[in-house]
């Protein structure tokens, strides 16, 4: 009996200056049927001089700038040439990854000559995919 006594004490002493684990945020919902895509550039387009103006739509859910919480809001995030990045992590901030969080839903943008992969993820008020993540069909245009 004092052993187990012994051994419940222990473990609540060393409890005690265990770390406490953060949980990862959680992702913000979205609508099943939202949906994110390209007004333009189209998928093939021939781009000359390099600097030309990406338009992005949005269905069934609403454009606001990041730090907004309204429901079903978001604001998009413009992806170069890579992959979806992790839906768990917010959405990175460099070159390949362009942020538009003051709710643009249009764009300047300036490629070098060549073909490039453009893609659409619409990010939360804190740079995270929704749940279920919100992203358009990749479209590669080629610049002259």
């Amino acid at each position: 009996m004092r052993s187990t006594m012994i051994f419940f004490a222990l473990l609540a002493v060393s409890s005690l200056g265990a770390p406490v684990c953060a949980q990862p945020a959680k992702s913000t919902a979205a609508p099943a049927n939202a949906q994110v895509y390209f007004i333009w550039p189209h998928d093939g387009s021939v781009i000359v001089n390099g600097k030309f103006w990406v338009r992005m739509g949005l269905r069934n859910m609403g454009v606001a700038p990041k730090g907004t919480g309204s429901p079903a809001t978001g604001h998009h995030h413009l992806l170069v040439n890579t992959a979806l990045p992790a839906m768990t992590e917010p959405i990175p901030n460099d070159r390949n990854h362009l942020h538009f969080g003051a709710g643009e839903t249009e764009a300047r943008v300036e490629l070098p000559p060549g073909k490039h992969r453009l893609q659409l993820l619409l990010g939360d008020k804190d740079h995270r995919p929704h749940n279920p993540p919100v992203y358009s069909k990749p479209i590669t245009v080629v610049v002259r």
